[in-house]
């Protein structure tokens, strides 16, 4: 007997239809869509770390155009005994000063007592700020430093005069140089007194 001849033309499996028992089988030219990996997660993107600045390259500044986030202020001038300090050392130094040049001239000069009250508030001033204490303190100093002054050219004079060395009138004849200061101090002595103290103030405004 005759094997039955099979008919022509078979049909064919339509597109998008499962091929040998795979759903995900596309048709001719489709590409096949990605199984999925059974992760949830997979697709999200990263879970932000707390860090708000963490995804900046580096170099980059921060955020609001900003160079820093935040810029420290300058530290204010307050430390009110570090200026008085400072008022009672530039006290000595001004007046030594102040007594070396009456001493030398034999004369004292009223801008010189200016200098010294200046120097004086103007060094507290910058160190303490125009804090009144300092201020006050300056002024006060001032006055010492302008009196220390003249006695010292007294003792500058005393000693050319008697011919003995300075450290010898001022160790062992001090009170001779207080009281030729008391006989010879008259307007133009508590003028430049209070110069320096004037002086003093306007330079711890100035500083200021």
């Amino acid at each position: 007997m005759s094997q039955p001849v099979q008919p022509p033309n078979q049909p064919q499996q339509p597109y998008g239809q499962p091929v040998d028992g795979n759903p995900y089988a596309g048709g001719p030219g489709q590409g096949a869509p990605s199984a999925p990996t059974g992760n949830p997660y997979g697709q999200q993107p990263p879970a932000p770390t707390g860090n708000p600045f963490a995804g900046q390259q580096p170099g980059q500044g921060a955020p609001f155009g900003g160079g820093a986030p935040f810029t420290p202020a300058p530290p204010a001038r307050n430390n009110v005994l570090l200026g008085v300090a400072v008022a009672l050392g530039a006290a000595i130094v001004a007046g030594i000063l102040y007594g070396v040049i009456a001493g030398s001239i034999e004369r004292e000069v009223g801008y010189a007592a200016v200098g010294v009250g200046f120097l004086v508030g103007f060094a507290a001033s910058k160190v303490g700020g125009s804090n009144p204490v300092v201020i006050a303190a300056s002024a006060v100093f001032s006055i010492g430093a302008v009196y220390v002054g003249q006695l010292i050219g007294i003792s500058m004079i005393l000693a050319d005069v008697a011919q003995i060395p300075f450290s010898e009138v001022v160790g062992d004849h001090f009170d001779a140089v207080t009281k030729a200061w008391s006989q010879e101090a008259d307007f133009m002595t508590y003028l430049f007194l209070g110069l320096g103290a004037v002086a003093a103030v306007g330079g711890a405004k100035k500083a200021g």
